[in-house]
């Protein structure tokens, strides 16, 4: 990123990277596709384009909501005051040697945040989010491992973790810039406000220094450093370019789209991909603004108070809301009449007629009442589930993505004809997909190809040369199928795969698909007990959790474990009697406890307390 060419040469090279993406919308516009539903898009070239984009735009309307007090509004900051603010601070850290330099970036989901995001990776150096999950020692291996010299801490509480980090002398951290003190504790120590710094920025900025709005961002370079879940010494940094980044944001709004003055609620934590490039940098693309949910215990608060009109969230999320809706019509006995209407209002959709909003009122009003598109990501949806809410008067749809690959590449187009939500999404434009050494029924090892996939893992070439080929293949360890359309659809994860005594693979995500179709069960893990000293039982097991408002609703007040054990063996021996002797779950673990889970939510399958009672 620092500026090593001339100005001529510089300037050359940015009108080189507009044609090329501009080449790329008009070949867009031209696609004989019909899945490729929003086609208008405008050409950036980096980050900091893309944020000036908007803010010359689109200034006055905000790219930020949050709540700082409980008693307080969200408080909103404009695109022209997030620009302003950006410069500011990317000046500062200009200022502290930062430029070219690696900056882990840690903390609830913010404005602190965003703009600190925004400023490292427009122009200053490379961004590392890092988990808010992990332990002291694991922050400390980060630290380590992506040769951080400086770290932004949006909260106290990791300020603190990265003030022992830097203290214990073995990392080349510099700088601690914390958001949750106003003045810096000791400038010899880098031990520094993010407040303050950026105030010295802005001065610097009235005063004419331009280091940081000049400073030469070539869109091939590094520009994020995200390291996968997993323990620290196994997990890997995924290098994703300027151009991964920008291009994922813009692709992906081809099959939905944000637009100006739509509020997207931002939920996941912004560390994953996921919820960093589908809802923060897909507003900062669109001119959409990014509501932060203060936590999931604030969720149907903040909500009603927001009025979102876009969500993207991840399937135990949806799901709750579903059960919950789903709970509150049948206590008032109107299950047989609303799944009528529903079935009514699909029939007429068909027909471009539109029902009566009366039935689902209370439904749309629990999302804000301003809700038209919901998104599911992170892991697998039931269909139903989605198409429920389709027919409720939502567009909810699926995609799939790797934080390899930016992290999108697949995504349901929201018009109602093209969804296909039993498949995890259509191809984004492109993106080209393979099926590696399929079977007799085209089932093999899914692997993409295009503009998203990343540069590779950071100083790790022998992981990046297993999924990365020479062709420029990434395989992504997931098994499953591409359909005539161009559909993904995945029925299972290679390192999951259980192989059964006759040699047949068994895919786990199946069978804790039909589990979950039960509607007493809350979440459950199916694994392989071959072999476990732990259990007398071989093959097949499950560990279950049941939900026990289902199962009063099923057995009655007063319900036993036994019996509550009972049926959910009725259950599985029914769908046991459907599948081939191989494929059936041999033995059941019930348990009242949480699984241990990633911060997406997802069962942490080989983590050995999770396969117990």
């Amino acid at each position: 990123m620092s500026n090593r060419y001339s100005d001529s040469v510089y300037r050359s090279i940015k009108r080189r990277e507009r044609e090329v993406i501009q080449a790329m919308i008009k070949d867009l516009k031209s696609s004989k596709d019909k899945r490729y539903l929003f086609r208008d898009k405008h050409a950036v070239t980096d980050i900091k384009d893309m944020l000036n984009y908007s803010a010359d735009n689109y200034g006055d309307l905000p790219l930020f909501m949050q709540k700082y007090s409980p008693k307080e509004p969200f408080q909103k900051v404009t695109y022209s005051q997030a620009r302003d603010d950006v410069n500011a601070l990317g000046t500062a850290m200009m200022a502290l040697g930062l430029q070219d330099r690696h900056i882990g970036l840690i903390g609830k989901n913010s404005i602190e945040w965003g703009e600190s995001y925004l400023a490292i990776a427009g122009g200053v150096g490379v961004v590392v989010p890092l988990d808010r999950e992990l332990n002291e020692s694991e922050l400390h291996q980060l630290t380590i491992k992506g040769e951080l010299e400086a770290v932004i801490t949006v909260n106290d509480k990791y300020y603190q973790k990265f003030k022992n980090i830097k203290a214990a002398g073995d990392t080349s951290l510099k700088y601690i810039i914390n958001a949750d003190m106003d003045d810096d504790e000791d400038k010899k120590e880098g031990l520094l406000s993010w407040w303050h710094l950026r105030e010295i920025g802005r001065k610097k900025v009235m005063q004419g220094d331009r280091s940081y709005i000049d400073a030469q961002i070539i869109n091939t370079d590094l520009a994020a450093i995200i390291f996968t879940s997993g323990t620290t010494g196994v997990s890997k940094g995924v290098m994703l370019s300027t151009r991964n980044l920008i291009l994922d944001a813009m692709l992906c709004q081809t099959m939905m789209e944000a637009k100006p003055k739509d509020i997207c609620f931002s939920i996941l934590p912004m560390h994953h991909a996921y919820e960093c490039t589908g809802t923060f940098l897909d507003c900062v693309y669109s001119g959409a603004t990014i509501a932060f949910c203060r936590g999931l215990k604030y969720i149907r608060k903040d909500i009603e108070e927001v009025k979102p009109t876009i969500m993207l969230s991840v399937p135990v999320i949806i799901e709750n809301f579903y059960n919950k809706i789903l709970k509150a019509i049948r206590e008032k006995g109107g299950e047989k009449n609303f799944n009528r209407f529903l079935l009514m209002n699909r029939e007429a959709r068909r027909f471009k007629l539109k029902l009566p909003k009366a039935v689902t009122k209370d439904i749309v009003a629990l999302f804000g009442g301003n809700l038209h598109t919901l998104i599911s990501g992170g892991a697998a949806i039931d269909g139903t589930i989605l198409d429920f809410f389709c027919n409720v008067g939502f567009r909810a749809i699926q995609g799939y993505g790797l934080t390899e690959c930016s992290p999108i590449v697949a995504l349901n187009p929201v018009k109602r004809k093209f969804m296909k939500n039993n498949s995890a999404g259509h191809l984004l434009p492109f993106t080209e997909c393979k099926i590696l050494n399929p079977d007799d029924n085209g089932i093999g090892e899914i692997c993409f190809r295009g503009p998203t996939i990343m540069m590779g893992y950071y100083k790790d070439s022998e992981n990046t040369a297993a999924v990365l080929d020479s062709e420029g293949w990434f395989h992504t360890g997931d098994i499953g199928f591409l359909d005539k359309d161009n559909y993904v659809f995945i029925t299972g994860r290679k390192k999951n795969v259980i192989i059964a005594p006759n040699g047949k693979n068994v895919f786990p995500e199946e069978l804790e698909g039909y589990l979950l179709a039960l509607p007493f069960v809350l979440e459950c893990m199916v694994w392989d007990g071959e072999g476990d000293t732990t259990t007398e039982f071989d093959g097949i097991h499950a560990t279950v959790r049941l939900d026990p408002e289902e199962l009063e609703a099923k057995l009655g007040k007063g319900y036993t474990k036994e019996q509550a054990e009972e049926l959910l063996e009725a259950e599985v021996d029914k769908i046991n009697s459907d599948l081939p002797r191989f494929k059936r779950i041999a033995h059941l673990i019930v348990r009242d406890r949480e699984f241990e889970k990633t911060t997406t939510a997802k069962i942490k399958r080989f983590v050995e307390d999770n396969k117990r009672a």
